[in-house]
């Protein structure tokens, strides 16, 4: 399966192709640094500019948490989840660092596939 990146959407000429990239993409948003131990908040977003639909056949199916290739969580969803209106998924999961951490996310399109985020980098201090 295909993987699709973000690319910097200030960059690229067209709307569409901007709109395409953004409204797909998850974004990683949490702390630079965290704590051993101790909780750290970590909201997903998909989409920051552009919403993406919520229709039957074309909708944000999940959004998974990773530390480097090691699944931390996932959250799943169905068709009319944000009232069939396009919006923004947003996730947060709770994370119990214990060790200096490579964040990434991903989301899967039930029309466009998969969609990983930029690496996060999280510092854990003990």
């Amino acid at each position: 399966m295909k993987i699709n990146r973000y690319e910097d959407i200030s960059q690229i000429e067209r709307e569409a192709k901007k709109d395409y990239i953004d409204r797909h993409s998850p974004f990683i948003h949490c702390a630079d640094q965290a704590i051993s131990g101790k909780v750290l908040p970590v909201r997903v977003k998909v989409g920051d500019a552009y919403v993406h639909p919520d229709e039957h056949d074309h909708y944000i199916a999940w959004v998974q948490l990773w530390n480097g290739e090691k699944m931390l969580a996932q959250t799943s969803f169905t068709a009319g989840g944000l009232g069939n209106l396009p919006g923004h998924i947003e996730v947060e999961f709770n994370i119990v660092p214990t060790a200096n951490m490579k964040l990434m996310a991903m989301s899967f399109c039930t029309k466009h596939g998969l969609w990983q985020s930029a690496e996060k980098m999280v510092e854990v201090a003990a």
